[in-house]
Order: structure tokens, then sequence, then C-alpha cells
């Protein structure tokens, strides 16, 4: 699905009936192959923004377009099988669950989208390898750093090989070095044709971004 068009148009967002309006009306293309930074001051919205367009909250208005179709629109389910085969995500911690190797955290969205077992095994492994992890694929998260947990949840966005990656404050935990392990990881990802979309209000991280859209 790399290269799929990923655009809003007009999007609006309120929580609440009476609450702030986010966004006013927020019209914007996201290209294929490159890694777009969504700044702004806290509460701003830019996980949000993120959360729209992984389909997991509906815009007040506007909708989230998805290789020319309007997805935002459509029922629970169909949004739920767009999301598991589409987009991946990165968040501020890891969140790989403490009792499970390394290697079932990455295969845990291929289940979700329905992949043959045996090729999504042999994809988790093909991923850890290349982001230095292969020889940690028996250990659980509790045994690797923070910078080594948060390279694992980017192969964990990847398994499903998405046209959309979606990060929210990925580096907000880690020192720099491991934060420029986990930048590279994500404009890697980019450069093979995906949109990678990344919420931060770190200046080190515009550095690997090829836009910003400020919130």
């Amino acid at each position: 699905m790399n290269g799929t068009q990923l655009a809003v148009a007009d999007l609006r967002f309120r929580y609440s009936a009476k609450g702030e309006e986010l966004f006013g009306g927020l019209t914007r293309e996201f290209a294929p192959g490159a890694m777009t930074a969504l700044t702004g001051e806290s509460g701003r919205g830019k996980s949000t923004l993120l959360y729209l367009i992984g389909l997991l909250l509906t815009p007040s208005a506007g909708h989230v377009n998805l290789g020319g179709e309007n997805v935002s629109a459509l029922p629970d389910a169909e949004r739920s099988r767009i999301r598991a085969a589409q987009i991946g995500f990165v968040f501020q911690d890891s969140e790989l669950d403490p009792t499970r190797t390394i290697l079932d955290s990455v295969l845990e969205p291929s289940m979700y989208a329905g992949a043959d077992p045996a090729a999504a095994k042999a994809r988790a492994l093909t991923l850890l390898s290349e982001f230095g992890l292969d020889h940690r694929a028996q250990h659980r998260p509790g045994e690797i750093s923070g910078g080594q947990a948060q390279r694992v949840a980017v192969c964990r966005s990847l398994i499903n090989s998405p046209a959309i990656l979606l990060a929210d404050e990925p580096t907000g935990n880690l020192d720099r070095g491991n934060a420029q392990l986990v930048l590279e990881a994500l404009h890697a990802a980019a450069a093979g044709g995906r949109a990678v979309l990344i919420a931060t209000h770190d200046p080190f991280v515009l550095e690997f971004c090829d836009a910003k859209v400020e919130l």
C-alpha cells in the first residue's frame, strides 16, 4: 500500500459540544515518501490529529481522505480493517506488553490484519534484524533499553507494511543518541514510500523531517 495518498479536508474537531474547536478547517496533503512534523503548543491538537488520521476518532466536520476515499465516514468495522492494514502507530511510550517476547509484540498487529502466521513471523524477524534487534527477539521489554523498546515499536508499526505511519512524541522519553536512532528508523520508513507523521515539540526532531505543519 506504499504510495497511498493521504489528505485532510476542512477538518474540525471538538471533544464535546461546548468544547474548543480544533484545526479550524485544516486542509492538507501529506506526501508519500516524506516525514512531516506536527508542531504547536500543548493543547493545539497534535495527538488528536494523529488519532483522527488513524481513524481512532471521527471528525466533527470535514474528512480524512486515504487513496481518494473519505475513510473517516466509513462504518466502524471498515475503519478498523483499514487501520489494521494501512496504518501503523508509534507512541511516546513503546507500550510493549511486559509479559510477551519482543517477537510476539512485533507480531501483534499482523493478527488483527489476518496475516499468514508464517509469513508474518518471517517479516518480523527481518524487521528486527534491520533494526539491529534480532538478538533480542526472545527477550521481554524489561530486559531491553528504552531506545531498543522504541525501535521495537517501530518494527511493530511496520509489520503489516502500512502506507501511513503515525508517531506521537516517539522520542519524548529518550536521550539524544537513542532519539536519533528512532528518528533515523522513521525517516527510513518514509524513504520506503510511506507518509510518516510525527507529533513533536522537540526542535531536534525537525532536523529529520521533510515538512512541518504548525497547529
